[in-house]
């Protein structure tokens, strides 16, 4: 089903009307979003080699039944520089959502991904996922803790229908500090795309499984140098890559390295990766090569309360493709959740 934004705002605001006739609760507003300007030149893979450039913006009012139990209710929608029409498309937001106070988080419903699963690695769900699929649609739980952090996830990514694939993608991932004053640190990250035919089978259509995940060990020396923030981890990755009736899981492994260092308005991020080729669909495309090197030199100009903006140019190593570079700009802001009305009986 397509939404537009005034079909989105509508429906946003019918639900509002009649919830305040129904309960007598806070209401508040949250708003933010992000302009992009990437641009990528790629020999390696050509198909993607272009720009991306645009602003995403979401917007939603919250009614809060208690101090932990909340229901969102918005749009999200993105404008590509020179689309026409203007928004290209507006994803519903519509969630309920419970805020623990021992740590727990659990949302239901479509809801932003933000700052819930943005901490993948590339290799297994690639940047441009939040230009254009911000959402989650499914459920997502999350629990934290001095001791780490666990995430467990699903996302519905396309409903069964006579034509349509039926599609879910399926994930955990965590941090664990066994000394939570100490460097070390563990991690992992897994998902799975489950990808099943449409209702009405098409001749030689199988169901397909594709993933993969990430196990590293790392350390944290953020604010125990003049550095505002490093970091250092390695480990190892597969991918499980299978056609149900054709054969068996194949899994490629792989080897993965990670610095990333900051310090006031500049950063530095490398990303190694050594072993068999990955095809991961929700992956990044270099991760198919069997050694790839990025380097990203980032440098945020100005950070003004809920507003950063951070030039980033980044070179990409892979053999026989070791001039590849890429040049993004991107403007995060966020408002934060801000109480409107109390409404009363």
């Amino acid at each position: 089903m397509k939404y537009t934004l005034h079909s989105c705002c509508f429906f946003v605001l019918m639900l509002l009307l009649c919830t305040k006739n129904c309960i007598a609760q806070n209401l508040d507003i949250h708003f933010n979003g992000y302009g992009f300007f990437d641009n990528r030149e790629y020999s390696a893979f050509r198909d993607r080699s272009r720009t991306y450039s645009g602003a995403r913006a979401e917007l939603d009012l919250g009614v809060n039944l208690d101090s932990v139990n909340h229901f969102r209710f918005g749009v999200n929608g993105i404008h590509e520089f020179g689309a026409n029409p203007f928004f290209g498309k507006a994803d519903p937001v519509i969630y309920y959502t419970f805020t623990g106070k021992k740590g727990w988080l659990f949302n239901l419903g479509a809801f932003p991904r933000e700052g819930l699963i943005t901490d993948y690695p590339i290799a297994l769900l690639n940047d441009t996922l939040q230009y254009f699929r911000p959402n989650v649609q499914g459920l997502l739980t999350s629990y934290q803790s001095p001791w780490g952090k666990e995430t467990i996830w699903i996302d519905w990514v396309s409903r069964q229908t006579a034509t349509d694939r039926e599609q879910f993608i399926f994930g955990a991932s965590g941090k664990y500090l066994p000394n939570p004053y100490g460097p070390f640190f563990l991690s992992h990250y897994f998902m799975l795309l489950h990808d099943a035919g449409a209702a009405v089978l098409l001749p030689n259509d199988f169901i397909r499984d594709n993933g993969g995940g990430q196990l590293r060990v790392g350390l944290d020396f953020s604010h125990k140098t003049f550095l505002d923030s490093l970091t250092i981890e390695a480990g190892g990755m597969l991918s499980l890559e299978r056609v149900r009736g054709l054969d068996g899981f194949q899994i490629p492994k792989g080897f993965v390295a990670e610095a990333n260092l900051n310090y006031k308005h500049f950063g530095l991020k490398d990303n190694f990766y050594a072993g068999q080729g990955h095809n991961i669909t929700y992956g990044d495309s270099f991760y198919s090569k069997k050694m790839y090197n990025r380097l990203d030199l980032i440098y945020t100009p100005f950070i003004y309360n809920q507003i950063k903006g951070s030039f980033i140019l980044s070179f990409h190593q892979s053999p026989g493709n070791l001039g590849d570079s890429q040049q993004a700009f991107k403007l995060v802001y966020d408002i934060g959740r801000k109480n409107l009305v109390r409404f009363k009986d």
